[in-house]
């Protein structure tokens, strides 16, 4: 692993964090009223724009390559198809199943979409490799905090282990197909 990809994976750790948990806030504290105010279907649109727009902004940085409009294309492309595998396999299969099997389709897709856009299609399987072990430990790590805490407080929990290590799996992504350097990022 480069220096490169190590500032990758903690800058993606660190950057995604911080949109996981104000989308997941917005969960704790809203949740009810979103259902009721936009249904089922509506909050989680929400959830992904909220995603697509915060995770944009914060990962853009570790893609220098390409400017910040082109980044913000590619990571809408790669998230909506992450929340669609997601979504899909979550309310097909249900339970811990529909979790994994979402989690499994969702990082292919966003694998695919990177891959696809930075010219790295052979990268594929490695860069899904990333995403979903990396997503897959931050989920069911946070789906045990939230348990564990309950409330705002679980689900805030749940934000922060989602954020770092889903955030750090992007963050190999990037570093992967980028050449990543501290002084480049802008904090």
């Amino acid at each position: 692993m480069t220096p490169s990809q190590r500032t990758a994976i903690r800058l993606g750790a660190i950057r995604f964090c911080i949109a996981s948990l104000i989308v997941y806030a917005t969960v704790a504290f809203g949740e009810g009223w979103l259902y009721a105010t936009l249904g089922r279907a509506g909050a989680y649109a929400l959830w992904t724009i909220l995603f697509i727009l915060l995770g944009s902004v914060t990962l853009a940085p570790l893609a220098p390559s390409v400017s910040r409009p082109r980044f913000a294309t590619i990571f809408t492309l790669a998230f909506l198809g992450y929340a669609i595998g997601w979504i899909v396999a979550y309310f097909v299969l249900r339970g811990s199943v529909g979790e994994w099997v979402g989690s499994f389709a969702g990082c292919l897709l966003i694998a695919v979409v990177f891959a696809s856009a930075f010219g790295r299609l052979s990268s594929t399987p490695q860069l899904f490799v990333y995403l979903f072990a990396a997503n897959s430990v931050g989920y069911f790590l946070g789906s045990i905090l939230n348990s564990l805490f309950g409330g705002p407080v679980g689900m805030l929990s749940w934000g922060i282990a989602h954020g770092i290590f889903f955030g750090a799996g992007l963050g190999a992504v990037l570093g992967e197909i980028e050449d990543v350097k501290k002084e480049d990022v802008e904090m």
